[in-house]
């Protein structure tokens, strides 16, 4: 059975590096955590309001 989580992040200025590491972690976290061990999918979303980039919010679809 194929699942989804989801993941977000909020990007700030001069500090987006830190956080994509931070969520990448994040995402690791969970799949260790809950011993998954076939990843189907990952996305990458940004989410913004006038042109500009506010956060980001990533999918994760897995099979358990």
């Amino acid at each position: 059975m194929v699942k989804v989580k989801t993941f977000s992040s909020s990007l700030k200025i001069f500090h987006v590096h830190n956080e994509l590491v931070s969520l990448d972690k994040e995402v690791n976290d969970f799949l260790q955590a809950n011993k998954i061990n076939k990843v189907v999918s990952v996305s990458d979303s940004t989410t913004n309001i006038d042109g500009g980039t506010m956060g980001i919010i990533r999918v994760l679809a897995y099979e358990e």
